[in-house]
């Protein structure tokens, strides 16, 4: 797409290490020098992204267990989200987790770096949602972020605080970097910038100023490392502040990851032509395309949870053990024995016999193998949610 041409920052010779480098320092949003410009093509796109919200917020009204598509959409972000940044895990590798979840036994440092995202966007969710709690901030991210990078790759490196180093991006040494971000002098002032912007009054569309945000804050990149999972986060957050949904139900990083080169080639070229446009049509191709088929996989999951239930109910053994368990699969797809007897507080006796009904009636699938230490798995459920969230053959 065709966009004018305008000055988006300005470069500055920085040291990194022992090499002098030109970092970036971005221009205040919005766009300026042209202003961004809301062609009828981008502005067809806009109209398409906001319609398809629109239907995924409703589609979470109109089901009686939207917990279900919060519970299972959370979670395919966190995955998609860590996946882009190089985690070795899956959806599957995190309900696992999740049902065999010991206190005292720490997961995989990729699984931990998912339970970490789920628990830093619980965290932001809450303040938000909290008359005391802090507004969208970098007193807020920063905290966040202290809880992404909690015990896992890049906890050494200044988790929750603003870096105090040059940092790069790309590249083998600084000279060599596809990208050097804004210098830690100049930090103070465009973080303040940044927050002014979240909380001004602008003519432009929510939707538009999230896509807008996203590309600042990757620019800036305030953290020594973290940084891609925060500024995918944020845009969850901005959606739900702005009333865009009320529910994170969006998985943007589906799109993101499908399309990895073109999302990076994006940003590098907001920063080296000013294409805002081009980013925009991008950003608002992924709203519209994910939400469409958030949409769809909510239908599908529900609907499939239906039959399932009826099947269950025509089973001759079904108990109301039984029964009970099948409620709670799609909030746990994946069950133990012992995970059984916490969720339907029962007995092990019981709580086996209750799998061995689900089993039977084709619901749940033992999947270890194993004689001991077993795992049941709701697999045409997780057939259906995990699409797109394996890894590439071969890594």
């Amino acid at each position: 797409m065709d966009s004018p041409k305008r000055i988006t920052g300005r470069h500055e010779r920085t040291s990194a290490g022992e090499e002098e480098v030109a970092a970036f320092i971005p221009k205040p949003l919005p766009p300026s020098d042209p202003p961004l410009v809301m062609g009828a093509a981008l502005a067809q796109r806009l109209r398409a992204a906001e319609q398809a919200l629109a239907r995924l917020e409703l589609a979470g009204e109109m089901v009686p267990s939207v917990d279900w598509f919060v519970y299972a959409f959370v979670r395919k972000e966190a995955v998609l989200s860590s996946q882009i940044e190089g985690t070795q895990a899956t959806l599957v590798d995190l309900l696992t987790f999740e049902a065999w979840e010991q206190p005292d036994t720490p997961a995989n440092a990729d699984v931990e770096e998912l339970c970490n995202y789920l628990d830093a966007l619980t965290f932001a969710r809450k303040e938000l949602a909290s008359s005391k709690g802090l507004p969208i901030s970098m007193r807020l991210l920063n905290k966040v972020h202290r809880r992404l990078m909690r015990g896992v790759r890049g906890a050494e490196r200044a988790p929750g605080e603003v870096r105090r180093s040059q940092n790069w991006i790309g590249g083998s040494r600084p000279g060599n970097a596809a990208y050097v971000p804004p210098p830690p002098h100049a930090l103070g002032d465009l973080l303040s910038a940044f927050e002014r912007y979240v909380h001004a009054d602008d003519d432009l569309s929510p939707l538009v100023r999230a896509g807008l945000l996203h590309v600042q804050f990757e620019t800036i990149h305030p953290y020594l490392d973290g940084n891609g999972r925060i500024g995918r986060l944020l845009v969850v957050l901005v959606l739900e502040h702005w009333k865009l949904l009320t529910k994170p139900l969006l998985y943007l990083s589906l799109f993101l990851k499908r399309h990895r080169d073109e999302y990076y080639r994006r940003l590098t070229a907001v920063r080296v032509e000013g294409d805002w446009e081009g980013w925009l049509d991008f950003f608002l191709d992924g709203v519209a395309t994910i939400a469409d088929e958030a949409v769809m996989s909510a239908r599908e999951l529900f609907a499939l949870v239906a039959a399932d239930r009826e099947r269950v109910l025509r089973h001759a053994g079904i108990s109301i053990v039984a029964l009970r368990l099948f409620e709670l699969l799609p909030r746990h797809p994946v069950v133990t024995v012992a995970s059984t007897m916490k969720l339907v507080e029962t007995t092990k006796p019981t709580a086996g016999r209750a799998i061995e009904v689900l089993v039977s009636a084709g619901v749940l699938a033992e999947t270890t193998g194993k004689k001991r230490d077993r795992s049941f798995v709701y697999e045409k459920y997780l057939e259906r949610l995990r699409v797109g969230t394996e890894l590439a053959r071969g890594r």
